[in-house]
């Protein structure tokens, strides 16, 4: 297990954030899809010789998946089965468990953190407010801007949405910011090795 621990290690320090990017009409909030929390791990696991498989088992009441890690090396890492209830019998009801099962598995074995999500969480909703101002959403903004690490770009992301929690468009401004930042980060990474 040395080889596939070490390279986990390493892939861990580049997650990002699983952004929130979809919207729940019934519960009128935003919350990270499977699309995101790939995102925020897929490429960091690659590039550390790592595959990420997720197993599906036969199940008469919903799905059960089961996420995998498999190192070049040969070695793996199980990370449990996760049932998840079909809310109905029918390929809709499936699929949503599937796509919910798929989600939870994965954040949960990348310990990246679980986001408020189109459940019940969402049922109580947050007080409406005003909106950042400009100056405070130009303070976050820069300070994605100015990270110097993934660490620092993470720290500087999580606060910007933590501060944007009532307010979808500033959350929309901080994604760009972060997705600009972590682009130019990647090819100035890929120019130096060249």
């Amino acid at each position: 297990m040395k080889n596939i621990i070490t390279a986990f290690v390493k892939a861990k320090k580049s997650f990002g954030p699983a952004l929130k990017c979809k919207t729940n009409p019934a519960f009128r909030s935003k919350y990270a899809d499977l699309a995101a929390c790939l995102e925020a791990v897929d490429e960091a696991l690659l590039d550390n010789g790592i595959a990420m498989i997720q197993e599906t088992f036969e199940d008469s009441t919903g799905v059960t998946v089961e996420t995998v890690f498999m190192h070049e090396s040969g070695e793996s890492i199980r990370c449990g089965k996760l049932h998840v209830p079909a809310s109905k019998q029918d390929p809709q009801g499936y699929g949503s468990a599937l796509s919910y099962a798929r989600r939870y598995s994965l954040m949960s074995s990348c310990g990246i953190a679980a986001e408020d999500d189109d459940g019940a969480a969402s049922s109580h909703p947050k007080p409406a407010n005003k909106g950042l101002s400009e100056s405070i959403i130009a303070d976050h903004i820069t300070a994605i801007n100015d990270s110097r690490n993934g660490k620092e770009l993470k720290d500087a992301y999580a606060k910007a949405e933590e501060a944007a929690a009532n307010d979808s468009k500033a959350l929309e401004r901080f994604i760009q910011a972060f997705n600009t930042k972590k682009a130019k980060a990647l090819a100035s990474s890929n120019a130096s090795q060249a």
